[in-house]
């Protein structure tokens, strides 16, 4: 595209690109959208090397006319979405990219790879999170997926309210807390049961977690306190009816004297369940493969149209896709989030009209301005931010800070969605879409 659009001199027309869902997963009443700080991070380096170009001249991917325009290649454009963390629901304009036609294109599969995968394993997350309540979930999943995944995996992860991953390189990269425990095998290495706890007491202290499962459980707990003693920070069941075993294995640390010995439960959890497990004695959840393959849904089918570009005698106009269940709605827009009086969301607004009247709508906190707006009842929260000015990126979204945002607006995000939207069973998105016309 970009070589024929060099060729036949549109490849510099200003042009508008968003990201969007057309609908949810089946099952899901909300996404969460995550990757958006690895997407800027990934941006500052998207660069052509002459490695690169020579491979693409060689096998005459494209010609060296191109070749020259991607040697020169760095994104100079503006970038506007939401909020790392944010809920969305289907036609929210979540990412908007804007710039010539050829710098713009170039970043779609940059784009969607990095969203599509993210968004999908925050919004697996978000739903085992709130089902988990105010027990904790850690992240385990690295073994289940690509090495590189896995590393995203336990970011996105955290932003949805994850409390740790054991990833150590997300840990590293991303400033995530780190957990982790010891497998079977550790046990299986020793003569007996007893000498492998209190090998790992010895190294890592009483604080550890203890896996009791390995042989029979309740002698496992039984030895597992005798070598930390009361103080045993936790015991780790990976098999059998994690409820029931929960039950027993409580009432037996209690009778023991740990009675603050904490009890964390893994083996292929997910959302239902960690729900299944709301009224046992459990503390916390490991959960690994049902994570990082999005529990069921392991992309959320976010796409990437041109939505306005500039025309020959340089105007700008809305352009849209008109194919059958696949059409799409043109204009640069702008977003807010309509809440009644208990701060609860009731709709998803989203405007479209001249770059005027948008721009208009969306400076105005309750989205009346001089060009009119949609007739609405109760508060706008606006939804876009600044990601990237003029090809510079903005920092506060990568790296660790972007992290602890992206965590916190994600917990007040789905804090505002309405009663029911959190259940686990199939329904309707959490809030509809208004899509309103500004012109």
């Amino acid at each position: 595209m970009v070589q024929a659009a060099l060729a036949d001199g549109t490849a510099h027309r200003h042009s508008v690109f968003e990201v969007f869902t057309r609908r949810l997963p089946e099952g899901r009443r909300y996404g969460v959208l995550a990757g958006t700080g690895r997407v800027l991070e990934a941006l500052e380096s998207f660069r052509f090397d002459d490695t690169t170009l020579a491979w693409l001249e060689r096998e005459q991917v494209v010609d060296a006319r191109t070749v020259a325009f991607l040697a020169d290649y760095r994104f100079t454009g503006s970038i506007t979405g939401y909020a790392e963390g944010e809920i969305y629901v289907p036609h929210s304009p979540v990412l908007t990219v804007e710039g010539t036609f050829a710098e713009a294109v170039l970043l779609e599969t940059l784009v969607l790879s990095i969203l599509n995968h993210d968004s999908a394993i925050a919004a697996a997350a978000s739903r085992m999170t709130s089902a988990a309540v105010d027990r904790p979930c850690l992240e385990m999943g690295s073994r289940r997926t690509h090495e590189h995944a896995a590393v995203a995996a336990a970011r996105a992860a955290v932003i949805a309210g994850f409390t740790g991953t054991s990833n150590l390189e997300a840990g590293r990269v991303y400033g995530l807390p780190t957990i982790g425990t010891a497998a079977h095998a550790f046990t299986l290495l020793h003569d007996d049961e007893e000498s492998a706890f209190a090998g790992q007491v010895a190294s890592q202290g009483v604080g550890t977690t203890l896996l009791v499962d390995t042989y029979d459980v309740a002698r496992g707990v039984e030895r597992a306190v005798a070598a930390a003693g009361t103080d045993l920070g936790a015991v780790r069941l990976d098999s059998g009816d994690l409820g029931g075993l929960a039950v027993d294995v409580r009432r037996q640390l209690d009778a023991l004297g740990a009675t603050r010995t904490k009890i964390v439960v893994t083996s292929d959890l997910d959302e239902h369940a960690i729900a299944g497990l709301a009224s046992a004695p459990v503390d916390s959840y490991g959960v690994g493969t049902q994570l990082v393959v999005g529990s069921g849904a392991p992309t959320c089918g976010m796409v990437y149209k041109l939505v306005a570009r500039e025309d020959a005698s340089g105007t700008l106009r809305p352009v849209a896709k008109a194919s059958a269940s696949k059409s799409s709605v043109g204009g640069r827009k702008s977003a807010a989030r309509r809440t009644d009086g208990e701060g609860r969301a009731t709709a998803e607004v989203v405007v479209t009209g001249s770059a005027d009247a948008v721009d208009a709508w969306g400076r105005v906190p309750d989205g009346h301005g001089e060009h009119g707006g949609p007739d609405v009842e109760g508060e706008l929260r606006a939804l876009q931010v600044p990601l990237v000015v003029d090809g510079s990126v903005e920092s506060r979204w990568t790296g660790p800070s972007g992290v602890h945002l992206a965590s916190a607006r994600h917990a007040r995000s789905r804090d505002e969605l309405p009663r029911g939207a959190r259940r686990l069973s199939a329904g309707e998105p959490a809030i509809p879409t208004e899509l309103v016309d500004l012109d």
